[in-house]
């Protein structure tokens, strides 16, 4: 398995990491996390379809691109790899074409063969999709419990319009999966969020969707604002700081949930997943340190499933993290590349939402605030 990153930013190839001495033109796949702008341009397209002239091209849009331990803007961090005997099947299908997001779900794991698939990345549109549903639609038909990874597609911080393509300049919509084939592929996966929970457990007694309105049969947007304190001042913007932990069952560990927005005439929360009636949350606090920490143990997770350094890390983490760590954003990123060491490639993008299993190979779940690993390597 080879693999090279590369960066395209101003209307050119900035940054070139080739290790492997990859040939572009035996590039198998090519993924690319970029601003919505540059990767919907037909020139950039065009650009980078030149330089690859034979790969299975997946771009995606995003609130931020990970190459290698940096993070920029405004770019595309672009990952190409070439496999010895391992092999990729790809799978499109647009939400407008379908029902419901749990029916895309459904439909693109009918379009990926069984045989010997090891792996199913999925990047979606972040807007028009409810993640949530389509992840009830992954998991409905992975039957064989394939590992199933991958993200919602951002726009920044101006939540308007995301973009996914696989072999054609990307557009509003889509939902691509890449199915990664064969015996010797070795994986593991990882996600924590490090978020701080206070306050009691209590049980969701009112939502609809995505939108909470009582828990403990209380006014949901009253208690939370209690929580707060002076925070509540700032809403929405601080509520990016408090997120909700969610159990679904007893039986799952939480996962974490970001409020998108509150609404004071309908006294409710609107988050980025959906808040089922019985579930059990729990309010959550940001501490700087615990979220890195988190990234870091987020990858010695992954090193401990693979009992080695991974050629390659794919890094999901939320366009949330990214805004509250601000200048110290990297350091996520240079603490899990740490972890792995020099052998392994780093790339990957800030998103509105995050896919992963919770526990090794388990059913995946949609994240929210947290950093997800996917780690890839071909055996010899």
């Amino acid at each position: 398995m080879k693999v090279a990153s590369l960066l395209y930013q101003n209307n050119t190839f900035i940054k070139e990491i080739n290790k492997d001495e990859l040939q572009y033109e035996n590039t198998q796949l090519l993924l690319g996390f970029g601003s919505g702008k540059l990767i919907t341009d037909p020139k950039v397209y065009s650009d980078i379809q030149s330089k690859f002239p034979n790969a299975t091209l997946c771009l995606c849009s995003t609130a931020g691109e990970i190459f290698n331990v940096e993070v920029f803007d405004h770019s595309i961090s672009l990952l190409a790899l070439n496999f010895s005997t391992s092999y990729i099947k790809t799978a499109v299908v647009n939400i407008e074409s379908t029902s419901s997001s749990l029916e895309a779900g459904q439909k693109l794991i009918d379009q990926l063969p069984k045989e010997n698939l090891r792996l199913i990345f999925v990047l979606s549109d972040g807007g028009m999709v409810n993640g949530s549903e389509l992840v009830k639609g992954l998991n409905s038909k992975n039957t064989a419990g394939v590992l199933i990874t991958g993200g919602m597609a951002g726009d920044g911080t101006d939540f308007n319009k995301t973009y996914v393509g696989l072999n054609n300049i990307p557009e509003s919509g889509n939902i691509v999966a890449i199915g990664f084939y064969g015996e010797k592929l070795t994986l593991a996966h990882g996600s924590l969020g490090g978020w701080e929970s206070f306050g009691l457990e209590r049980e969701v007694t009112k939502a609809i969707g995505n939108e909470l309105f009582e828990i403990d049969n209380k006014n949901a947007l009253d208690l939370y604002k209690t929580y707060l304190g002076k925070y509540a001042n700032e809403l929405p913007g601080s509520a990016l700081l408090f997120p909700l932990a969610i159990k679904l069952s007893d039986k799952q560990d939480a996962i974490v949930r970001t409020i998108l927005s509150i609404d004071e005439n309908k006294q409710s929360m609107t988050f980025a997943g959906d808040i089922p009636e019985g579930s059990k949350v729990r309010f959550m606090k940001a501490n700087f340190d615990r979220l890195i920490d988190a990234a870091s143990d987020a990858a010695t997770n992954c090193i401990g499933m693979m009992l080695m350094e991974p050629k390659l890390a794919l890094l999901i983490s939320c366009v949330g993290r990214k805004i509250i760590l601000s200048n110290r954003i990297e350091e996520e990123v240079e603490v899990v590349a740490e972890i792995f060491g020099s052998k392994t490639s780093l790339a990957g993008f800030y998103s509105y939402g995050e896919i992963s299993p919770l526990k090794p190979f388990s059913n995946c779940e949609l994240h929210n605030q947290t950093m997800t690993i996917t780690c890839l390597d071909e055996l010899d």
